[in-house]
């Protein structure tokens, strides 16, 4: 009497779809056994797709075939059996040297002659066509989703999937909390650990209800599906989903990780100005040491040989709120540029207009390049990886522009309160250096400059932008009355009627990220303090000759 293996097998990846369960397979095949009065040797049951050779359980029961433990295989239909070319070839080779006697379906007619193989071999082909048309059509549905901007996955920590519109919605629970992790990162005052620690507090749960660990923490924190777009297969994609933070936050966040990845040497003693400074003269970074109960800083001398010598960390303390004070602005000059800004407000919004227009032209400039750059990808002029990074690069472009234009439409004439924090950081700055706090006073310096260098005992660095106008005018002409200045002067982008008297006044205004300095007896048609850092010029300062 023949001896059969029972096979029974479904997919791994379709536990939802199944239509027969191991368990509803194996019942109905020993039904069947059992009517057809067949002997089942055998049970065999696995959960592995069939698309790919190299199923275990699968290869185990031919073995035990061809050693001769059993002639021939019950299964619930052929595409149980095999759906790729490989183990379709197998089983039919094994019927043709007759290691394989009989083959049994409860769903499909099958003889070990050569209309039965035939009629087999035509099973296993349409069991590989089904699911390579599967496979194509699951791509190209997954494609139509990647062009209307839809994430083809679960949706992280913060959002949700709707299986009503199958897009990705806002978690109302988790969408403001995950916002905080990114907000408090960027401050650099907590760590991955201590946002860990936090999420217990503020009641932020996985989706299995436990406190998220540092490795949760750091996969929210480095997704870019946060800002609005989302990797896939390498490439990069603009999501359809409403963002949660802000590009530029994320960048911020995605620096301090980078920086803290940085292996550091346990630091015993505070040095509040080491790697502040390179050298001026071979570019080495400034290290410190103590001697004698004195802290003292000096290149590191780590490239070639370099004469610069130490500095006590009091002088440098001093240079430091020395450069401090000098870009402070008196609180009766603070009081009275803020009043003028509040003035100015109306008259700013015809030059915003401007400035959103040119934005809007912007955005549908880099829209035209990822168009020109796909049209090159399919015509086969660049190849799949220069297409990847370049569409990475405009649509980052494209990301920060819009996010930029989205700010100015939603607070206007955005230009006023940038304007104000930097003249209330110049009349901080007064206050800081008059405090001597080391690490304040390092915190500002870094906030006002870049390229910071030590050369002769001498700091000096690049004043950062509208900075630069104060760094560049003498602070004795700053009185601290402010009618004792008369020769200061507000600046109106166009149509003021106030001249100087008889003085020639020099000028700093601030076009296209560049600085123009001028000699002026008019107070017309003028650009704005702070306002190149925004893109929207309406007024500047006239500082006393």
């Amino acid at each position: 009497m023949t001896k059969y293996f029972l096979y029974i097998r479904k997919s791994t990846d379709e536990d939802d779809r199944q239509v027969l369960s191991l368990e509803a397979q194996e019942t109905e095949l020993k039904e069947f056994a059992l009517r057809e009065n067949l002997t089942i040797a055998s049970t065999f049951r696995e959960s592995q797709t069939a698309k790919e050779p190299g199923r275990p359980i699968f290869n185990q029961m031919l073995d035990k075939i061809e050693s001769g433990e059993a002639e021939g295989i019950l299964a619930w239909h052929p595409d149980r059996l095999a759906r790729n070319s490989v183990d379709g070839g197998k089983i039919i080779f094994l019927v043709d040297s007759e290691k394989i006697k009989s083959l049994k379906f409860p769903t499909f007619w099958f003889e070990p002659t050569p209309q039965g193989k035939f009629m087999l071999n035509i099973a296993f082909g349409q069991s590989k066509y089904f699911i390579d048309n599967l496979s194509e059509n699951t791509k190209r549905g997954l494609r139509q989703k990647l062009r209307r901007g839809e994430m083809p996955s679960y949706a992280p920590l913060g959002y949700l999937n709707d299986l009503r519109t199958h897009t990705i919605v806002k978690d109302s629970k988790r969408f403001r909390l995950v916002r905080k992790l990114f907000e408090w990162y960027a401050t650099s005052n907590y760590s991955m650990k201590d946002l860990s620690d936090i999420s217990s507090t503020i009641g932020f749960k996985t989706r299995k209800g436990k406190n998220p660990p540092v490795s949760v923490i750091q996969h929210i924190l480095a997704n870019p599906f946060y800002y609005g777009v989302f990797k896939y297969n390498g490439e990069l994609y603009q999501g359809k989903h409403e963002p949660m933070i802000a590009k530029k936050l994320f960048d911020a966040c995605q620096k301090i990780m980078s920086d803290r990845a940085r292996p550091k040497k346990p630091q015993q003693r505070e040095y509040p100005y080491r790697n502040l400074l390179k050298c001026g003269e071979c570019g080495c970074s400034i290290t410190s040491e103590t001697h004698k109960g004195h802290n003292y800083y000096r290149c590191t001398k780590k490239r070639d040989k370099c004469s610069q010598k130490y500095i006590r960390e009091e002088e440098l303390a001093r240079q430091v709120f020395t450069t401090i004070q000098k870009v402070s602005l008196p609180p009766a000059w603070a009081d009275k540029m803020i009043l003028e800004l509040n003035k100015d407000k109306e008259e700013a919004a015809q030059a915003g207009a401007v400035f959103a227009q040119n934005l809007k032209v912007k955005i549908k400039e880099l829209e035209g390049k990822l168009d020109m750059l796909l049209d090159a990808h399919l015509d086969g002029t660049i190849t799949k990886e220069e297409y990847t990074v370049k569409k990475q690069k405009i649509l980052n472009e494209k990301i920060e522009i819009s996010e930029k234009l989205k700010d100015f439409e939603r607070n206007g004439n955005h230009w006023l309160e940038p304007a104000k924090q930097f003249i209330l950081a110049a009349k901080q700055a007064k206050i800081i250096a008059l405090q001597e706090n080391p690490v304040l006073g390092r915190d500002f310096l870094k906030k006002i400059g870049s390229n910071r260098v030590l050369l002769s005992q001498e700091i000096s660095f690049e004043p950062k932008k509208a900075w630069k106008i104060l760094l560049n005018s003498p602070l004795k002409n700053r009185a601290e009355d402010f009618s004792k200045a008369p020769n200061m002067f507000w600046l109106l982008e166009s149509g003021s009627n106030r001249q100087p008297t008889g003085y020639v006044y020099p000028y700093v205004s601030i076009r296209d990220g560049l600085y123009h300095y001028h000699t002026l007896n008019s107070l017309k048609g003028l650009g704005t303090l702070v306002s190149s850092l925004y893109g929207a010029p309406h007024a500047g300062f006239l500082f006393p000759p």
